[in-house]
C-alpha cells in the first residue's frame, strides 16, 4: 500500500511536492479509509481513493510519471544503455545538472519501507532503502555517487555476508538499481530485499490514455475460463450487452503470470492471430462480433477490467480516467471500490468535476495541481483550504476558492 510519494526536480516539479494517502483523522466517511496491515506498528489509516484535478499542462501526467518511475527502473535490463527516463525542471538553470528525486513510503508484506532514489539521465546518483520492522528504523543499504566513485553503506541487519554484498555491488552498473541486481543474484529464500523490490517493480498498475496494450491483454485472457465469464459480467454491469466471450481456437492457461511485457513479446509471435469473439444479446436475438469490430469505448472497458481486478494486489493508477470511461461508469466504479471489503487503492487524474461530491468522497481525497509564476507544479489537497466538510466542492472549485483553474484568454 502507498503511504506517500514525494518528487522534486522532475519535469514540471521543481521544489519537493508530496501526495499523501494518509487519512485526516477528523473527517467523516471512515469507510473511505482502511487500516494498513503492519506487524507490531500502529499506522494512521490510509485513503482508498485519491482524485487529482488541475488545468491542462499543470503537472497531473508528470505526477503519474513519478508514480511509475521506480517501476521502470526496477524492470530495466542490465544491457539497456538508453538514457534514464528522468528530466530536470527546465526553467531553473541551477537545477539543470542536478538529479531528479523520488521518495516512496509504502507497506509491503506487513512491513513499512522508505525508498529514496535520485538520478540524472546518465546515471543513478543516490539509492537508499530503509525498513521499519515493528516500527524500528533499520537501514538496509544506501548508495551514493561521488567524485571518487560509488559509495555503499550496508546495514548491519542486511542479509548475506560481505562477500555477497561486494558481488551485488560489482554487478550494479550506473543505470541499474542495486536492489534489482541484489535480488536477481540471490537465492529464493533471501526475502529481505526481494519483498520490497517486488512491490517497487509491480506494486502499481498504470493505466494511461492509450489502452492499446491493456486491450491486447484483455483479448488474450478472454479465452481462459472462468476469466471470460468474469469479464462478461463486468461489461454487463457497466451496460455493455455481452453475454459471452470466446476465442476461435482454444487457449491454454499460461504457465507464467500474465503481464504487459508478455503481451508485447506475444505481438511478435503467431499467438496474436487468434480472434476474440464477443456475443451481444438484444431483444431481437444474438450476434457475434470480433473484438476489433467493437467500439473504442467497449475495447477500453475490456482493457480497464484487467487492472481493475488486479487492484487488490496492485495499486491502480489511471491518467485521465474520464477520457476512457463514461462519467457515470467512473462514479459507479469508485463507489464499488470504496464499498469493497478487501482494501485497495485507486489514484487517478480527471477533469470530471461531477465527482467532487462529498457524498461520495472526503475533502482529503481531492488533490489539485497548478503552475506557479515560475512554471513549477504545486500540489495540494482541497483539505488544506478552509471550508466545511459538507460544502459544495464543485461549486467552490469553479468559484476559484481552491485555485487550480485554467486562465482562458
Amino acid at each position: 500500500m502507498l503511504i506517500e510519494l514525494s518528487v522534486s526536480n522532475f519535469f514540471s516539479f521543481r521544489d519537493e511536492q508530496t501526495i499523501s494517502m494518509v487519512a485526516t483523522t477528523k473527517l467523516q466517511k471512515r469507510e473511505n479509509t482502511f487500516a494498513p496491515e503492519v506487524e507490531s506498528e500502529k499506522l494512521p489509516k490510509l485513503l482508498k481513493v485519491a482524485a487529482i484535478y488541475g488545468p491542462n499542462a499543470s503537472g497531473k501526467s508528470n505526477l503519474i510519471k513519478a508514480l511509475e518511475l521506480v517501476g521502470k527502473f526496477a524492470a530495466r535490463q542490465p544491457a539497456n544503455s538508453e538514457a534514464l527516463p528522468v528530466a530536470p525542471f527546465r526553467f531553473d538553470a541551477a537545477l539543470a545538472n542536478q538529479p531528479s528525486r523520488i521518495t516512496l513510503h509504502f507497506v509491503a508484506k506487513k512491513t513499512r519501507y522508505e525508498f529514496n532514489l535520485a538520478a540524472t539521465s546518465e546515471r543513478i546518483t543516490e539509492e537508499k532503502l530503509t525498513a521499519y520492522p515493528k516500527g524500528k528504523e533499520v537501514l538496509l543499504y544506501s548508495r551514493q555517487h561521488a567524485e571518487q566513485g560509488e559509495q555503499y553503506t550496508f546495514g548491519e541487519q542486511l542479509e548475506g555476508d560481505k562477500a555477497l554484498h561486494t558481488v551485488w555491488q560489482q554487478l550494479t552498473n550506473p543505470k541499474m538499481l542495486f536492489i534489482a541486481q541484489a535480488v536477481a543474484n540471490s537465492s529464493d529464500d533471501m526475502k529481505q530485499l526481494r519483498e520490497p523490490f517486488e512491490w517497487l517493480q509491480s506494486g502499481l498498475s498504470i493505466v494511461e490514455d492509450d489502452m492499446g496494450l491493456w486491450n491486447k491483454l484483455a483479448q488474450r485472457v478472454a479465452g481462459i475460463d472462468p476469466i471470460a465469464q468474469q469479464l462478461s459480467v463486468f461489461l454487463q454491469e457497466v451496460d455493455v450487452p455481452i453475454s459471452s466471450i470466446r476465442f476461435d481456437a482454444p487457449v491454454p492457461l499460461p504457465n507464467e503470470p500474465i503481464s504487459l511485457s508478455s503481451i508485447t513479446s506475444d505481438q511478435k509471435s503467431e499467438k496474436t492471430s487468434k480472434r476474440t469473439l464477443l456475443t451481444h444479446k438484444t431483444a431481437l436475438g444474438e450476434a457475434e462480433f470480433d473484438f476489433k469490430e467493437e467500439s473504442k469505448g467497449t475495447q477500453n472497458l475490456a482493457g480497464f477490467w484487467l487492472p481493475w481486478i488486479m487492484k487488490h494486489s496492485r495499486i491502480l493508477v489511471a491518467d485521465e480516467l474520464d477520457s476512457s470511461l463514461h462519467p457515470n461508469i467512473v462514479a459507479a466504479l469508485i463507489k464499488k471500490h470504496l464499498e469493497a471489503e478487501q482494501p485497495s487503492q485507486l489514484i487517478f487524474t480527471t477533469h470530471d468535476t461531477h465527482l467532487m461530491d462529498t457524498k461520495l468522497m472526503r475533502r482529503d481525497q481531492f488533490w489539485l495541481t497548478e503552475r506557479d509564476m515560475n512554471g513549477a507544479t504545486q500540489l495540494r489537497s482541497i483539505h488544506q483550504f478552509e471550508g466545511r466538510e459538507s460544502e459544495d466542492l464543485e461549486k467552490r472549485y469553479y468559484e476559484g476558492r481552491y485555485r487550480a483553474l485554467p486562465f482562458v484568454r
